[in-house]
């Protein structure tokens, strides 16, 4: 099989592109130096070039910050994008997997969101990834829209100063021995490489749809510290920050676990708890080769 991963030298595309290589597909992992997504002429003439069965967008505006203050530019890549992958997807007769987020929700469920439950969100970044999702299924009847949360890889994240948090965790800790960290949002740490092998088993099925794939239970941003010092057995001061010391004008959900109620039912889960994807990911690699 032929893939495309879109964003394919990315956090998330990196390990999307390396899960699939290890299937055994032939894969093209295609930057934004090859394909500019928001441009339709673009993604036309650099996906039909490679002729994928299947196209996996990674490819995303994802600084929450920088979404709301340049709308247009969200705009344009995270729902224009998705919508042009979409149309030369249809056109090529390929299978289209979307990668969208759990900000498309507003937090105040207070218990795990199932594909099912109505989004809401809050922001623009979680609207354009909404509106990214609705073109996709508006397009194409052979598409997979994978809503995940609190991703974490080995690749650099460079619209995110790259340092995922577990690294920055890392790199806190190991220079102040004390870190300050919010205990009031609810998440689900998510590793990419657990995620890329998601993506993978579900491609080899045509249990199209919308479908909720991370980790397994949730914890808050603390505890999520307290839990990589603990693995990387490191002695470090972990205390529970003031929410208004980390202030930011752009609303966030507070709870933002997913279910992975769909995955489940076509028996097709493949995650464990996010302790043990923590662990997998602190033992791939000394901390000094991830810049900590």
């Amino acid at each position: 099989m032929r893939v495309a991963v879109v964003g394919g030298n990315g956090q998330l595309g990196s390990d999307v592109a390396q899960a699939f290589t290890e299937a055994g597909d032939t894969v093209c992992a295609l930057t934004h130096e090859d394909v500019e997504i928001n441009v339709i002429d673009s993604a036309t003439t650099a996906l039909t070039r490679v002729a994928p069965n299947v196209i996996v967008n990674t490819a995303a505006l994802h600084q929450v910050e920088r979404c709301e203050q340049d709308p247009k530019a969200a705009f344009d890549i995270n729902a224009l994008g998705a919508r042009n992958l979409a149309m030369v997807a249809r056109g090529l007769g390929a299978v289209m997997i979307q990668v969208s987020t759990d900000y498309v929700f507003d937090g105040l469920k207070n218990t795990p969101y199932e594909e099912g439950d109505t989004p809401l969100p809050l922001n623009v970044y979680g609207i354009t990834k909404l509106a990214g999702e609705h073109f996709v299924s508006s397009t194409l009847d052979r598409h997979f829209i994978v809503r995940t949360s609190a991703l974490y890889g080995q690749n650099p994240c460079r619209g995110k100063g790259g340092l995922n948090f577990v690294d920055l965790m890392l790199k806190l800790g190991t220079e102040r021995g004390r870190v300050r960290v919010v205990s009031n949002e609810q998440v689900t740490p998510t590793s990419t490489r657990d995620l890329a092998r998601q993506i993978v088993t579900l491609s080899r099925t045509d249990a199209f749809g919308v479908f909720h794939a991370t980790a397994e239970g949730s914890c808050t941003w603390y505890d999520f510290a307290r839990e990589i010092f603990a693995g990387a057995g490191l002695s470090v001061n972990v205390e529970i920050a003031d929410p208004q010391e980390f202030p930011s004008k752009t609303p966030r959900p507070k709870y933002s676990v997913l279910e992975n109620a769909s995955l489940k039912a076509h028996r097709l889960n493949c995650f464990g708890p996010w302790q043990e994807g923590l662990r997998r990911y602190l033992s791939l690699a000394p901390l000094v080769s991830r810049g900590v």
